[in-house]
């Protein structure tokens, strides 16, 4: 598997996957209604980078990596990941988060924190929190899940100063 910056023909690969995982109303905030120019805003032309997971030319998932505030607030990253479901349980997501924190601190960021990370999705915080993401806070019932109605919300934070 190989992680590198995103090219423009790979969102031909990488919009599949947002259009699938944001209609599932599961993880994401995210209108479940954005068509591909609005999902290539949020997801390539907004944040500092963009990194997509390859392998024999198959994108596998991708992430971002972007200040989670401006001014004062700018030495602390957010990122958002997302797997093709066909590479799920593979290790993908992890490769990709050990990557966002290298990125994170090659760019100078001192944190990086998750500001609404589902609470249903149990594999995302077993796997954030073994990369040594805490808990920090819960938004209560923050989050309309398409199956499981209102459903709570963590922020999740991790230093990168160690």
């Amino acid at each position: 598997m190989n992680i590198r910056p995103i090219a423009e023909d790979d969102f031909d690969q990488v919009w599949p996957i947002i259009r699938e995982v944001v209609q599932a109303q599961e993880t994401y905030a995210f209108d479940p209604d954005m068509d591909r120019e609005a999902a290539w805003r949020i997801w390539v032309e907004l944040p500092q980078a963009t990194y997509v997971a390859e392998q024999d030319g198959r994108i596998l998932g991708s992430y971002y990596i972007k200040p989670n505030a401006a001014g004062p607030g700018d030495h602390v990253c957010n990122c958002g990941y997302m797997v093709a479901p066909a590479a799920r349980g593979q290790g993908v997501a992890g490769r990709l988060c050990s990557h966002s924190l290298q990125i994170a601190r090659e760019l100078s960021f001192e944190a990086m924190q998750f500001n609404s990370v589902v609470a249903s999705n149990t594999v995302a915080i077993a796997l954030w929190q073994k990369h040594g993401f805490q808990i920090v806070g819960t938004l209560p019932r923050a989050y309309r899940h398409r199956s499981l109605g209102r459903v709570d919300c963590h922020v999740m934070h991790r230093s990168l100063m160690d």
